[in-house]
């Protein structure tokens, strides 16, 4: 549970991983018992809801005029198409700066591109790679859904090799094994962030 006493200089937590990693169901424990005030950031998507799903919850469900719209504005810190599927992705500006002005951490779930943007204009972001025991650990949890073409699960196994690739490139690497341990793990890393940023003050 968050400490309401604690006094830290709100960061940016950024977390990616492969299709099948459990990262929906890590972030949601993570936010419940994070060290500091943590806040998701709400990505924007032109995808339609899947079931239960709400919007402004999970996603903010735009058409894509709306959302290239707010691509012209510069209302995005990243943003892309993600699987091939034509249907974009991206994370708004003013949710990360809401956060923040709030005294949170601004937690951002994106893939290996979005970090990349990120991390440019935030640099001091704290980076985490999810990982799964195993590649067949991958490929289970993904059919598990039940809610996607062949087609798509292939590619998003291709994706995930790719992705794979630029693990070496987060500062820390967590393997999502067993749930509590992997969110302990995140957990210990922000506690040790916090008090580092604080001290420096």
């Amino acid at each position: 549970m968050t400490d309401a006493n604690a006094t830290c200089r709100p960061g940016i937590l950024v977390i990616s991983g492969p299709s099948g990693t459990g990262k929906t169901t890590l972030v949601n424990r993570l936010i419940a018992q994070s060290p500091v005030p943590l806040k998701k950031s709400v990505s924007a998507t032109t995808r339609s809801p899947r079931a239960g799903e709400v919007d402004g919850d999970d996603y903010y469900f735009l058409s894509r005029e709306e959302f290239l719209k707010r691509v012209e504005n510069n209302e995005f810190l990243e943003y892309e198409e993600v699987h091939k599927t034509g249907q974009l992705y991206g994370t708004l500006k003013s949710h990360v700066d809401n956060a923040i002005n709030n005294n949170c951490w601004s937690l951002l779930e994106v893939d290996v591109d979005g970090m990349k943007n990120i991390t440019q204009i935030y640099p001091d972001a704290v980076t985490i790679f999810l990982l799964s025991p195993s590649q067949e650990v991958y490929e289970q949890r993904l059919r598990s859904r039940g809610t996607e073409s062949e087609e798509l699960i292939t590619r998003r196994l291709q994706t995930a090799q790719r992705e794979l690739t630029f693990a070496d490139r987060y500062q820390y690497q967590v393997v999502n094994d067993q749930l509590d341990r992997a969110v302990q793990e995140i957990c210990d890393i922000l506690t040790q962030k916090s008090q580092l940023t604080s001290q420096s003050n």
